[in-house]
């Protein structure tokens, strides 16, 4: 074992700490986006927003901006991906992870399963932005160049 690259231990309190991370990351910064919006349109806001898949649609303004939000939030959280998660090959997991906690928030805050075509579609392109977004973040930092000296570099 002492030969291979990159042998990583199997850490469960590592991963059950990442993935209540990136929740708080997920649901603070969703918090904030559709805070943001609301005071932008002067709206109230409500927890409907988050957790209602109801709210959700093309045909009224709220829905829009309440998808905007959604949208917006896959961006900010590909960046905790970024500085949480830090492994390309994670981001997957780690994205799917967070959408099942809120697709099983939603179903407990309005009792009945989510239903409305509209939610699905706004989670998978959400789940498919962050994943991906995440994982090109991730992969970039990977392949940086390793600095094998500190030594300064000379003209030969």
């Amino acid at each position: 074992m002492a030969g291979q690259f990159r042998s990583y231990v199997w850490d469960p309190l590592l991963i059950l700490s990442q993935i209540v991370l990136m929740q708080t990351v997920y649901y603070g910064s969703l918090g904030l986006w559709l805070a943001l919006v609301d005071a932008l349109v002067r709206s109230s806001p409500s927890l409907d927003q988050m957790f209602d898949a109801e709210i959700l649609g093309f045909s009224t303004p709220p829905g829009r901006l309440s998808m905007m939000s959604f949208v917006l939030n896959a961006l900010t959280c590909a960046l905790g991906l970024l500085y949480f998660i830090r492994r390309g090959k994670q981001c997957l997991d780690f994205t799917v992870t967070v959408h099942f906690f809120h697709l099983l928030g939603c179903w407990l805050y309005s009792s009945r399963f989510p239903s409305a075509l509209t939610w699905w579609l706004v989670q998978a392109v959400c789940i498919a932005l962050m994943a991906v977004i995440g994982e090109y973040l991730c992969m970039r930092t990977e392949l940086k160049e390793i600095p094998l000296s500190t030594a300064p570099k000379s003209n030969v």
